[in-house]
């Protein structure tokens, strides 16, 4: 991609699945790096090293004093932040009627709450700094419809692509380009846990029936995403949101 190598950029959420992947790519692209995550952190960092320059910090992304100091420890290793990867999230399946107030709350800390908190952060940085950027809000397929066992996924995804269209609307001036990206169905640790509990013949199914590249996608096809809306080659692209999903919103 254009005009990525020898940016900085902080990954949220950047210690496993897409956040580890999307890690990896700026790294090949030429990019620095500073992650952060809830586990393994060092383990990532040490992995990628021989990559390029990255480090990282354990981060709660839902509370603020952590997100002050993730951005301080940016600051130092990095001197700025030309492009936020603002990946962090979490899920869980619950039916509607059985989501507690806890994992509601939970659930829109993180996806929400993590989200803008980190954003805002970043944007004065930019700002302050008067030289641009680019944000990427992970958002999701669920953003855009209502799926079955997830409300309160449904609900922070939702969320953040209004979210994302605002920011963008009011930080263009600034010329800080932000956009999201709208993952479907993606092979990472975390639905991974979700699968555990679940037919795997249903898993199966869903794939067949319901995505027509008849696959899951990789976390690497998402961090290329990433890539693309962070670089030059997207440089009019603003407060649009990239679905990835193999087809999967296509079907009625």
């Amino acid at each position: 991609m254009r005009g990525l190598a020898g940016k900085t950029v902080l990954i949220t959420g950047g210690s496993s699945g897409i956040g580890e992947a999307a890690a990896r790519r700026f790294l090949e692209e030429g990019a620095r790096v500073f992650i952060c995550g809830l586990d393994r952190v060092a383990e990532v960092v040490d992995e990628l090293s021989g990559l390029g320059e990255i480090g990282g910090t354990v981060c709660d992304v839902s509370r603020e004093d952590e997100v002050t100091r993730l951005i301080a420890e940016a600051r130092a290793a990095l001197g700025s932040v030309d492009v936020l990867i603002n990946n962090a999230g979490t899920s869980r399946r619950d039916a509607f009627l059985e989501i507690t107030p806890e994992h509601w709350d939970r659930i829109i800390a993180v996806n929400l709450r993590g989200m803008f908190l980190v954003g805002q952060a970043v944007s004065r940085l930019m700002v302050e700094r008067g030289a641009g950027g680019s944000i990427v809000n992970m958002a999701s397929t669920n953003a855009l419809g209502g799926e079955e066992d997830y409300a309160h996924y449904n609900a922070s995804k939702g969320g953040v692509l209004l979210l994302t269209k605002t920011m963008a609307v009011e930080l263009g001036r600034h010329g800080i380009r932000v956009n999201a990206v709208c993952p479907g169905y993606i092979r990472t640790p975390l639905n991974a846990s979700i699968e555990a509990t679940l037919d795997p013949d249903f898993v199966a199914a869903y794939q067949r029936d319901h995505i027509p590249l008849g696959r899951a996608g990789q976390a690497a096809e998402v961090a290329s995403a990433y890539a693309f809306l962070a670089s030059d080659d997207a440089s009019f692209v603003h407060g649009a949101e990239l679905v990835i999903d193999g087809g999967q919103l296509a079907i009625m």
